[in-house]
Formats: structure tokens, sequence, C-alpha cells
């Protein structure tokens, strides 16, 4: 739910799931077909789960990092991973390329980059639920434009303050 200043997007775990099986549509409905997902780490890797069980296609992993401070709401130094880590083989042919969103476009550029200069990967595309207006980056497959460029409050966000003894509270009478 978008608030009424237009700055803040409120998703709940069943708006969270259904934009995800919306983005598996979209990638499905454009007939593009594919051999391998990419999910980024952190954000991509709930939709980049969904949509590597949805096709059936292998899921690999890429960590990046650059909200960090303040509970991951300043953005800062972009850290890419230097491995992709995935159950066998390498990252070849037609990629799929899953993350959350595109805020700045920063990362999904420099990602796409980085994956098009790889000879094994023969074509790559990038999906994402949603692309703030800020952007730099538009993926090839997105469910929400959101041209506010809203900060947008996902459901498992409430894990980012909390610690091991909050949660324990949570189970106590």
């Amino acid at each position: 739910m978008l608030t009424d200043d237009g700055k803040h997007l409120y998703v709940s775990w069943d708006e969270y799931n259904l934009l995800t099986e919306k983005l598996a549509l979209k990638v499905h409905d454009s007939g593009w077909q594919f051999d391998q997902i990419l999910c980024l780490a952190r954000g991509g890797m709930r939709p980049g789960d969904v949509l590597s069980r949805v096709f059936d296609k292998p899921l690999a992993i890429m960590s990046t990092s650059s909200y960090r401070a303040e509970a991951g709401t300043i953005q800062g130094r972009l850290d890419l991973a230097k491995y992709i880590t995935m159950p066998k083989g390498e990252l070849a042919g037609r990629v799929l390329l899953v993350d959350d969103l595109a805020d700045t476009g920063v990362t999904l550029k420099a990602v796409v980059e980085r994956l098009r200069g790889m000879p094994a990967i023969s074509e790559l595309r990038a999906a994402v639920i949603w692309v703030k207006g800020v952007s730099t980056y538009v993926p090839d497959y997105y469910v929400d434009m959101l041209p506010t460029s809203p900060w947008i409050h996902q459901p498992f966000e409430e894990y980012d303050g909390m610690r091991p003894d909050a949660l324990a509270k949570k189970f106590t009478v």
C-alpha cells in the first residue's frame, strides 16, 4: 500500500508473494526460454527461489551489498561477490537475472556488465518486482514501475533489527 505522500510503499507477505507470481507470469508470457536463474542476494533470493521452482531451473546465487548503514536504509559502496554459488557446472547459456527491485539501477547495471563479459553466457535478461523512477537501469521484466521512487518496506525487513533475544520474546507467554 502506497502512503498518501507517495514516499513509502508498505508490502505484506501476501502482496509480496502475489507480485512474485506476477513476475513469473511476465517471464512466461514473453515466451523466452532460459537455462538458469541467477538471483542477487539478499533481495533477489525469495523471488529467485520461487521462479526457480516454477520454471524448474537451477538457481545460482551472487551476493551483492550496498545497503548496510542505518538498518539497511543508507546506500554505501557496492560490493559484488567474486564467485557465484551454484550446485554444479558454471553459469552458462541463457540466464535470467533476478532481484527484488531496480532502485538506483547501480547494482543491476554492474552485475549485467560483469555477466555480459562472461563468454559462457549466450543471452542475459533481468527480472525484478519493482522499478523505481530514479533507476538508471530498466530490466527486461518487472511488475510495477514506481515513478515517485518510494522507499519499499518489504515484509521480511522486520528481521533487520531483530536479534535472537527479541525473537525469543515472541514465544514466551
